[in-house]
């Protein structure tokens, strides 16, 4: 679990700044989220791509697919969206924009780090505590929710723009619900178990 979590820091570090750059680099890309292109951004794709293939091949070859299927889920739909968009080159800045969720990451990974080595440092987490939400609203929550109403709004609900949309929302979907669980577990503590009594602040799924 700590090499999965540490390959997976280096994943959001790598990817996070390499979306952020990218836009910097090319800002005229947010105008045409559709069509726009640029080299530094289908690369990234390519690389978190490959990162997410990675990541669900992990989790099977360690038999954690009963335990983490909502990741699997997950990595699915990344992965098959992706794959059309660096096959067709269209709604590149799409994914980029996307990919900015990585610097959200970092500081969810954190959180799983500092609760996994049990360092009494409780300052520091709850410092990344509240880093870890606003990273959540600036590079999660914003982005996503700009690019579904620009999906509903403006792309054509049809072959490629239609496989697109549908992935977004049942992301929103997925994306509100992790939020949910994570507000419980960080800042709600009476209600951190689940309906089963499960403790949602070991789960992986918090990650991603």
């Amino acid at each position: 679990r700590w090499r999965n979590l540490l390959v997976s820091f280096a994943h959001s570090v790598l990817a996070g700044l390499w979306a952020l750059f990218s836009l910097w680099h090319s800002p005229e890309l947010l105008s045409d989220i559709q069509d726009g292109y640029s080299v530094s951004g289908h690369l990234l794709v390519c690389f978190s791509s490959g990162y997410f293939i990675h990541d669900t091949l992990d989790i099977i070859f360690n038999h954690q697919s009963r335990s983490s299927w909502e990741y699997l889920v997950h990595h699915a739909m990344a992965i098959s969206a992706f794959v059309s968009l660096i096959v067709t080159g269209r709604f590149l800045v799409a994914a980029v924009l996307l990919l900015l969720v990585e610097v959200s990451n970092i500081f969810l990974t954190v959180r799983m780090l500092l609760k996994m080595s049990n360092v009494p440092s409780p300052a520091l987490y709850e410092a990344n505590k509240y880093i870890n939400l606003v990273m959540y609203f600036a590079f999660r929550l914003a982005p996503q929710a700009y690019l579904t109403w620009y999906f509903l709004r403006y792309v054509e609900v049809q072959g490629q723009g239609a496989f697109l949309a549908a992935n977004l929302l049942l992301l929103d979907a997925m994306i509100l619900m992790y939020f949910s669980r994570l507000l419980r577990s960080d800042f709600f503590p009476s209600l951190r178990k689940g309906s089963a009594g499960r403790d949602v602040d070991g789960e992986k799924f918090l990650i991603d």
